[in-house]
């Protein structure tokens, strides 16, 4: 009797190895910023996607921080310690823990709540105070594990101690750059390398870094599909869309384009992207400019804030183009917004509101009012981090 061969499901509790095809860095000699394009093989996975959904990876911390640590402890990195997972607890050697379960790069609100039941210290219970909230938010950013043990002499206290105050490690989520159907049994992804300074130290972004200067063609990325019901392409492929993504934004517009050619979509779509500058940051540039030759893109606008004096942003582009972009959301156009929420996203709902008022020649009030029925239309859609 033949047994029926089980498929492996694959999952945040489970996810699947997948194998790096190619990670390219996508700006030029001389830019500021690091941007890397990976590609990655879901063969044999029975994973699947939709443009506009997300990958979740689990990066490994960074080796020169873990080895600091141990380092500034002395801490044997043999020792078994265990590591917590909501009601599973599990042992690992402690460098191992260090590397790939704890969180050692973040420090928040309840790690500093529990390290004050370990440690006497005044500053603690001061920015806890329910008056400092401002300080408090100041003071977790940019600080780590290896802080902490500096400021609070943590070599002092027992290693289990202090692995029992940290987090377990959790996925970072990327936009999916890629089609399924365009490249079938792969998955590409747009990440920017984060690197700064803070409290007199070089920092990096535990995923972002990870991939840009560890993971190469042939290493396996632990990894699931995050779907995303809140940012997808219009049922009726004929339906007009207009797309804002500067820097990394960028993502899962190139899912949708190469969706929409794939399925020779006959709807018209523009495109708003900004970054530094034109000849070292315009990310895929060759591919944006194909599309529009092919006419698979209708518009095509850029921002690129350190080419000329003025610093031009895509909120600027989209005002300088404000009569036909209105005529393009009184046609039933998609609006999408990717990319940093801070400020970004603020400043193209700002232009969007004042597009829709001035052209529409309405109040403040009724172009919010027309923007919150594009929301419940399922027409204004942001993917904002």
């Amino acid at each position: 009797m033949q047994t029926e061969k089980r498929q492996t499901v694959y999952s945040r509790q489970n996810p699947f190895p997948a194998e790096v095809l190619e990670n390219i860095n996508l700006n030029g000699p001389g830019s500021n910023k690091e941007t890397r394009h990976l590609e990655l093989t879901l063969e044999d996975s029975g994973l699947s996607y939709e443009p506009g959904d997300t990958i979740a990876i689990y990066p490994e911390n960074d080796p020169e921080l873990v080895d600091m640590i141990l380092e500034e402890t002395n801490w044997d990195p043999e020792e078994q310690v265990t590591v917590k997972a909501g009601r599973e607890e599990e042992t690992y050697p402690l460098k191992k823990a260090l590397l790939t379960q704890l969180d050692i790069t973040d420090v928040t609100k309840a790690i500093l709540k529990k390290l004050g039941r370990l440690v006497e210290s005044e500053k603690i219970d001061e920015l806890l105070g329910s008056e400092n909230k401002a300080e408090l938010k100041e003071y977790m950013v940019g600080r780590d594990l290896l802080d902490l043990i500096r400021e609070y002499n943590l070599q002092d206290v027992p290693v289990q101690d202090v692995v029992s105050i940290l987090r377990k490690k959790g996925p970072r989520l990327y936009s999916i750059a890629s089609s399924l159907a365009a490249v079938p049994g792969e998955v590409h992804l747009t990440i920017g390398a984060v690197r700064y300074k803070a409290n007199g130290r070089e920092r990096k972004g535990v995923c972002s870094v990870y991939c840009a200067e560890r993971v190469k063609p042939g290493d396996k990325v632990s990894l699931y599909v995050q779907p995303n019901k809140h940012f997808f392409l219009p049922e009726d492929r004929e339906t007009p869309i207009i797309m804002v993504g500067p820097g990394t934004g960028v993502a899962p517009f190139r899912s949708f384009m190469q969706e929409l050619e794939v399925k020779q979509a006959g709807g018209k779509a523009w495109m708003f992207f900004g970054e530094q500058h034109y000849e070292t940051d315009f990310l895929y540039k060759n591919e944006w400019n194909q599309w529009l030759n092919d006419g698979v893109l209708t518009k095509l606008d850029l921002a690129f804030s350190r080419d000329i004096g003025q610093k031009v942003y895509v909120q600027h582009r989209m005002l300088e183009n404000s009569k036909e972009l209105f005529e393009w959301l009184e046609n039933g156009a998609y609006f999408y917004v990717c990319g940093d929420k801070n400020k970004m996203a603020k400043d193209v709902h700002n232009a969007l509101l004042e597009i829709i008022e001035k052209e529409g020649g309405i109040s403040a009030e009724q172009a919010e009012e027309y923007l919150n029925n594009m929301k419940k239309e399922k027409r204004y859609q942001r993917d904002v981090y």
